[in-house]
């Protein structure tokens, strides 16, 4: 048994080989995370003192990283005492995760390769969910895949999924060639701490590439929802794809957005809109990076660039929040 304390001066106890994160979570300390894989990074911390063993390869961290002393704290378990530097999610009301049994309600083909599905409960479920959040569905024969969840609430006993198509994927096989109305699936969940912190009076930059729309949706639905003077300043949004056919569903908002930016990172015959990477994209706009805070999900790639080119150019590192979409390690 270690004992290991974060920069603020908080304990817990880990076990041999016992993840960093998961013996936070046994001492009730919330800490940052994602995949739980060690791919996406969400979970980054830093050694201040004392060492870890990683559990398996830490694909989201650099070779650089690795030498200044960060870690993920999914896949790294303490070998010693140890002094943490992470960010501790404090008081935040995050709800337990729990497995429901759901059945499909609808679903609609959005684009070639996306579906919008939604999930309805039985009247007594009670499930409740911070915007920005995801679940796990589980499928036929145990099939397990991670899903943001694009709904904001809970109170029609519903869960919206934009599910985009992977070749060879069993679970896309399902949702694509097999899903019917009235399937029964089970839901584990709520998952992950991509969610809105403190949004008041900032300039809120909203990222993302194909399905990474769907947490962003949530999260604006429950901007909605905020009296007037918990919003923040201003919005904007920039969506990446590769054709037009990606921009699945049209904007949406009770709040006032000042920019929904369509970027498109491949050429296209006719298209008039923004060429190149999200991330680009807002370091060619006006906005004051220095007073912003960013929230971006989509593919990992586009996750590490923009959170590299966004901080070089003035955007405080801790006021960069992501959740990055990894692949199944099996998808077959």
């Amino acid at each position: 048994m270690f004992t290991v304390e974060l920069i603020n001066g908080k304990k817990f106890q880990a076990e041999v080989n016992e993840p960093l994160l998961d013996a936070a979570a046994r001492a009730g300390i919330r800490l940052n995370y994602s995949c739980k894989t060690g791919r996406c990074s969400s979970c980054k911390c830093r050694v201040i003192s004392g060492k870890a063993d990683t559990l398996q390869d830490a694909m989201g961290l650099d070779a650089q990283e690795k030498s200044e002393g960060w870690i993920l704290s999914c896949i790294s378990a303490a070998t010693t005492n140890m002094v943490l530097e992470a960010e501790d999610l404090g008081d935040a009301c995050i709800p337990d995760a729990k497995t429901l049994p759901c059945r499909i309600s609808q679903i609609d083909f959005l684009a070639p390769d996306v579906v919008r599905v939604f999930l309805r409960f039985p009247p007594t479920a009670d499930f409740q969910f911070l915007a920005g959040q995801y679940v796990d569905v589980i499928g036929p024969g145990g099939i397990r895949r991670s899903y943001s969840l694009a709904n904001a609430d809970f109170l029609n006993r519903q869960l919206e999924l934009h599910v985009r198509k992977v070749d060879g994927g069993a679970m896309s096989n399902y949702w694509f060639s097999q899903a019917k109305p009235n399937d029964l699936l089970r839901i584990h969940g709520p998952l992950g701490t991509f969610f809105l912190r403190d949004v008041q009076g900032t300039d809120l930059i909203f990222l993302a590439t194909g399905t990474g729309i769907a947490p962003i949706k949530s999260m604006l639905a429950s901007i909605d929802s905020m009296p007037a003077n918990n919003r923040p300043r201003s919005i904007h949004i920039f969506w990446g794809g590769r054709t037009p056919d990606d921009f699945y569903i049209e904007p949406e908002s009770a709040v006032e957005i000042q920019n929904w930016n369509f970027v498109l990172s491949r050429e296209h015959p006719g298209w008039q809109g923004i060429r190149g990477y999200v991330q680009d994209a807002v370091l060619n706009s006006t906005i004051q990076l220095k007073q912003a805070i960013v929230y971006a999900c989509g593919s990992d790639a586009m996750i590490q660039s923009a959170k590299q080119s966004l901080t070089n150019a003035g955007l405080p590192a801790k006021s960069f929040y992501s959740d990055a979409f990894v692949s199944s390690n099996n998808i077959n």
